[in-house]
This record gives structure tokens, sequence and C-alpha cells, in this order.
């Protein structure tokens, strides 16, 4: 697979695979040797970018991804990127199949975290190391400090920012570099577009999970379609809905068009549009099946024209969408 590069130095396949669904948020956990099974698969075609986080669990095996993830990739480390997450855990108080998530970047938190996620993922070393959420109590720049610390330990290469606004991320990086951002970002989901000028400022990449809409734009999810409610996060998506349905059928017939005027898929055209925007992006689709591991790995050969792009852009700008899924609620306690 063709490659990309993270901040300055950071190398990775110019799509990574986002392990969170095997264990996390699509329903049932796939099995354990399935899931390592299908890790391996994709490091063997070819990708080297491999996301997770600690809390990519169940409420019975917390840090179940985490553990895949390192147990698959043993005998490719020297040759993988991978990517974990600390500073969030989830509010298992909530009845909601999507529980909120509590904030909690405090020094010793994450020096806990590192140290299980390094055990977990089999390493010496995690390669970049995300603050998955910022805390609103806990200074960035104290975050970034415990970076620079881990950096220079050893523990950590690389790390960044998840779901993280201009004013966080400048004032991290004038701490301790930040190598890439992990954002939502999708042709659903186009906000976090105004931070491209800073991140060519600062030589920062940009890491897009969901890049396909929580698999909403693959167009196979039609009206009427049920997710399991007590284990998919997409049972309560807002794209997802009857009503989304109809709000979105220009979005459809956009994709539609343009996938059979490439003879690909519609799934294919979103993420090379996402590669399309800027040389620094890299979406990190997830997958259970080999199959569409295979179609997400090949959409890095599909080049879109600068109008290409530009007349999908202008479409997207004019049509009517639906609500799309923008993220789990925050809240405070600690």
């Amino acid at each position: 697979m063709k490659t990309r590069t993270l901040g300055n130095d950071l190398t990775v396949s110019a799509v990574g695979l986002g392990c969170m669904g095997f264990s996390h948020a699509y329903g049932k956990p796939t099995d354990r040797s399935e899931a390592i099974k299908l890790i391996r698969h994709a490091a063997d075609s070819g990708y080297t970018f491999f996301d997770t986080a600690e809390i990519y669990g169940s409420a019975a095996d917390p840090h179940q991804n985490e553990e895949l993830v390192g147990e698959a990739l043993r005998g490719c480390r020297d040759k993988v990127v991978i990517a974990t997450k600390f500073g969030i855990r989830f509010d298992m108080s909530s009845p909601a199949v999507n529980k909120p998530l509590i904030p909690d970047s405090r020094p010793d938190v994450i020096r806990a975290s590192v140290e299980g996620s390094l055990k977990r993922l089999g390493t010496d070393h995690i390669d970049l190391y995300y603050q998955h959420r910022p805390d609103p109590d806990v200074p960035i720049e104290e975050v970034a400090g415990v970076m620079s610390d881990l950096i220079r330990e050893g523990k950590i290469t690389h790390w960044g920012l998840s779901e993280s606004g201009a004013e966080l991320i400048r004032r991290a990086h004038s701490v301790c570099p930040v190598t890439a951002i992990q954002n939502r970002y999708s042709m659903m989901a186009r906000q976090y577009e105004t931070l491209f000028p800073l991140l060519e400022e600062l030589h920062i990449g940009f890491v897009a999970f969901s890049p396909l809409a929580n698999g909403y734009l693959t167009t196979k999810y039609g009206k009427g379609f049920q997710f399991d409610r007590q284990y998919d996060y997409r049972s309560a998506m807002p794209q997802f809905s009857d009503e989304a349905q109809e709000k979105n059928r220009a979005l459809i017939d956009l994709l539609t068009k343009n996938a059979q005027e490439k003879g690909v898929t519609p799934a294919q055209i979103s993420l090379a549009w996402v590669m399309g925007k800027r040389p620094y992006i890299v979406p990190i689709p997830g997958t259970r099946t080999p199959e569409r591991m295979q179609e997400n790995a090949a959409s890095a050969d599909i080049v879109l024209t600068a109008q290409e792009i530009s007349a999908i852009d202008s479409a997207l700008e004019q049509m009517e969408m639906s609500e799309v899924f923008g993220g789990s609620k925050i809240t405070k306690q600690k």
C-alpha cells in the first residue's frame, strides 16, 4: 500500500485500520481468535497503521482491544505503527448503549495508563499516543509536559490529540510538538476542515476516524435496517434512521454516480475523497471482514483530481443531509 507521513517523520500506510469495532461499539465482540486472524490479515495485506485505545472493550473485558492488537502484531512489531489512547473512561452507570465519557488526564492517571497499554500491547514503546478527549480540569500544557517526559523515557515516540480544536492544538504543540490529531472527518462531518491551515503551519498530520460516517457511506444500510440495541452504537445514530434515508437521498446518489463512473464502490469514493483533500490525511476505517479490508486498502490507489474533489465539495455544500453522529456525551465526574 502507498504510505503517508504524519507530522515530520511518522510514516504509515495511506489507509490505517481502526480496530475498535472488533470489541466495542459495533455489535457483540468478535471471537478473539477470529479478531487476531483479521488483524494479522490486515498486516499481511499492507496495512502498517493500527489504531486502538485502552477503553475499547466490553464491561466484561474493558481492555480487550489492546490485547488483541498486541497479540496479533507481535510477530511484525518492528514493521507496524501502533496508536493507542489515554484520558477517558465510560460512565458505566448510564443505561445508554452509547455510554457517556468521563475525561481524566491527570498526570498520575496518564502514567498508569501508559504502563497498562504497554503491557497489554506487549511492546516497549507506543508509536503514537493520543489524549482521547480534552480534559477541562487539566491544562493541556500539563498533559503535553507528561508527553515530553514519556518521549524522553522512550515509552512513546510521538503523541497526538483526539477531537481537539485549534486553541488546544496550538497550546499543546508549544510545549511538546504534536505529530497528529485524530478527529471525526467524512463527507457528512466536515467541521474540522477549518483546522487545515493550522495543521499545515505546524506540520501536524490528520488521522480521520469515522471516515465512512460509521459505515453509512458504504450505502449498505438502507431503510428499515436494524442494529443490535444492546451492543451497537449505530442503533442510536441519527444517520441510520428511516427519516435520514430520505434526507440523504442526494448524498447516496452522488456517491453511487461517482462510484459507477470510476468502476469502484461508494466506500472507496468516500475514502479517496478524504485522502484527496490533503496529503497528510490518513483515514482509519474499521471492518470485521477481509473483503472490506481489501476494498478499503484499494481506495488508496484511487486518484480523484482537484476538479473532481471540487465538484463533490460543491455538491455536498448545496445538498440536504441528515444529522450525523457527532460523538459520545461528555460528563465531568471523576
